[in-house]
Parts: structure tokens; C-alpha cells; sequence
């Protein structure tokens, strides 16, 4: 089976070749099985890139947050639509739990100024997000809430179990399924990560927007998180910020997404029900993002694509995704910052396999 896809090894060896790519890995599932597994580059000039190096996957990480609040929600611990201050006493904004996990809730930024360390602040952050007033009526858009949706999400899950996302991502879900990945690592595993790095020198004013548009307010509230200094932090590492800062192999992010296209259970070991990871990856927002500036297809934490894919890319060129129609799941996390030609070349090659 690992033969049928030696195009795809050659088109990752061609990458690193050309130094499109300095620092990455690649994973792919087929037909339920692992069938390509690499790495390559460098996590550190002068260290080598590893089969356990983690990275910061960027809003990859917006899946697997959400995934723990569906946990919860398949528990019967609490309903998609519930308004979120039912579980959250406070919390201003008339929206729902369905609201909050489609980006549609009208909370895409955080509404008051903080600096980069308040990235560690959960408390602060989530009270500032509570007190807000929405910016469009909850439900009726949705805009991408970059920064602000892995707190959303994750202190509904503190509400409810009383346990913080990461912690819970770590006990439930990526323990029983053998996932290498996690929100706020501890010293060992900040020890496993790359270290990320600009493909060019102008990718941050690239992908920066225009100021004081929905996009900059959204992705510079707290400031930082392109900022080389701030993300290759032990302050960064350290916190919980799961809309952005999951740190991941690839080959766990396939398997996640293997587990998921089986329909919830991986190695015999279930995690979702059926119905709710039909619930979950189904298109709930088909409409205009404000945000991203385009037709978005929302479901409850992913992005519907055409051809009925269902998964997430992250600013930076980091993706990972499942294709019911054509068997397979796919995770490239990458170091360095550019755009996702790369994963765009690396596809192309796998669809020649199949």
C-alpha cells in the first residue's frame, strides 16, 4: 500500500530540495490505514526535524478545541442549543452553543486592547469576552473568530467539567486515542518544538490586513501571534490559546481525522458517537465570512469544502483534513511561514495515487 503513493514522497523530498520547505512533516491516511509518515528539515538550524517535533499548527488547532466541547455535547452534558449563559453566568452576548462553534456568534475579536503576555491571561480574557456586546446579531453571520474562539470554546468546556481544554483535550481525547498533540506544554515537550520561522521577511505585513479592519482587530488583540519572539516563547508554549496555539505532529493530526472519517472510534477505542460526528462535520453556515471575505462553508469547528472534504488550514501553511469521497485524511505542519502552495503541490501528487 505505501508504494501506491511514492509520488507523494518524491513531490515532500522535492520541497525541502528546492527550499520551498525548510522544517515539516507529512502524514496521510488511506482507506483506514497510515500510508505515508515523514519528515524533514530542520525544527532549529542544526536540529534535525523528528518524528515526535511538534509545531504550532495555527488555527488547525480550531477542530480539536472544538471537538472537546462536542465531547461534552455527545455526553449529554450540554445541548448545541443552549444559550452559552446557561453554563457561562455573565456572558453577555444572546448566543448559542451552535453559534459560538460556527463562528457565528459576533465575538470575532477580543473587545479590549491587552498586551502579548495577557496571551496567558485566560481569566482576563475570557471576563473581557463575557462582559461584550456582539457585533452583529448572534446567528445571522459568520465572521472567523480567530483569536477569540478557542476561549469561547474552551470555558464552556471549564464550565461544564471543570476541567481547562487543554487539560481535558490531554485526559479524553488525545490519551485514548494516542494523539500527539496539546494545548500549553509543559517544559519536556517545549523541548520537542520547532521553532517557527518567515518563509520571507514581509509574511507578517503580508498577511497582516488593513488596519482597524475586521481581520487586523481580530488577529493582532492581544499582539503577537506572528511575532517570531512571541510564538517561539515559553510564554507562548506554555498557554492555553486553542483557537491558534495547538502544537501537533502531522501524523497526529491524521489520525485524529482517521478516527473522525470512521465515524468515531479509532483502534477500537470510540470517542463520538456516529450521530454526533455526522452533526459535526455537516454544513450548519453557508454564507458570506466577514472575516475571511468569501463564501464559507461553517460546520461545528471545521471548514465544508466542495468536493465535501471537512477539516482546516492555519495561517502559515499547516493544514489538516478528511475526504470521505476519497478515503484518505491529510496533515502537513509546518514551520515555516508562508503560504499553501505546498500543501496544494502535495495534493495534487496524492490524487495521482488514488
Amino acid at each position: 500500500m505505501r508504494a501506491r503513493f511514492s509520488a507523494v514522497h518524491d513531490r515532500f523530498a522535492e520541497l525541502l530540495a528546492e527550499g520551498r520547505e525548510t522544517g515539516a512533516g507529512l502524514a496521510i491516511w488511506y482507506d483506514g490505514e497510515p500510508v505515508v509518515d515523514v519528515v524533514g528539515g530542520e525544527r532549529s538550524p542544526g536540529r534535525p526535524w523528528l518524528p515526535d517535533t511538534l509545531v504550532n499548527v495555527y488555527s488547525v488547532a480550531k477542530p480539536v478545541a472544538a471537538l472537546c466541547l462536542l465531547a461534552l455535547v455527545d455526553r449529554g452534558r450540554l445541548d448545541l442549543d443552549d444559550a452559552v449563559a446557561e453554563h457561562w453566568p455573565g456572558f453577555r452576548a444572546p448566543a448559542t452553543v451552535r453559534q459560538v462553534l460556527t463562528h457565528t456568534a459576533g465575538l470575532p475579536a477580543f473587545p479590549v486592547p491587552r498586551p502579548a503576555a495577557a496571551v496567558a491571561d485566560w481569566d482576563l480574557l475570557c471576563a473581557d469576552l463575557a462582559a461584550a456586546e456582539p457585533e452583529w446579531p448572534p446567528g445571522s453571520v459568520a465572521g472567523e473568530h480567530a483569536w477569540t474562539y478557542g476561549h469561547l470554546v474552551g470555558e464552556l468546556v471549564r464550565r461544564v467539567d471543570g476541567r481547562s481544554v487543554g487539560r481535558f483535550l490531554a485526559e479524553e481525547i488525545a490519551g485514548p486515542w494516542r494523539l500527539d498533540l496539546g494545548f500549553g506544554l509543559g517544559e519536556a515537550d517545549q523541548r520537542r518544538c520547532a521553532e517557527l520561522r518567515y518563509g520571507d521577511p514581509g509574511w507578517p505585513d503580508r498577511v497582516a490586513g488593513e488596519p482597524g479592519s475586521l481581520w487586523a482587530r481580530a488577529l493582532d488583540n492581544p499582539p503577537g501571534g506572528r511575532d517570531l519572539t512571541v510564538v517561539n516563547s515559553p510564554l507562548w508554549r506554555g498557554a492555553e490559546v486553542p483557537a491558534v496555539n495547538l502544537h501537533s505532529t502531522a501524523g497526529a493530526l491524521a489520525r485524529l481525522y482517521a478516527g473522525l472519517l470512521a465515524g468515531g472510534v479509532l483502534d477500537g477505542v470510540r470517542l463520538f458517537s456516529r450521530e454526533l460526528v455526522a452533526e459535526a462535520t455537516r454544513v450548519q453556515y453557508d454564507g458570506d465570512d466577514l472575516l475571511l471575505g468569501r463564501r464559507t462553508r461553517w460546520t461545528l469547528g471545521m471548514q465544508w469544502e466542495e468536493d465535501g472534504s471537512w477539516g482546516m488550514g492555519g495561517i502559515g501553511g499547516s493544514s489538516a483534513w478528511a475526504d470521505p469521497g476519497r478515503g484518505y485524511t491529510f496533515a502537513y505542519a509546518t514551520s515555516r511561514l508562508a503560504d499553501h502552495d505546498r500543501v496544494d503541490t502535495l495534493v495534487e501528487a496524492l490524487h495521482s495515487c488514488l
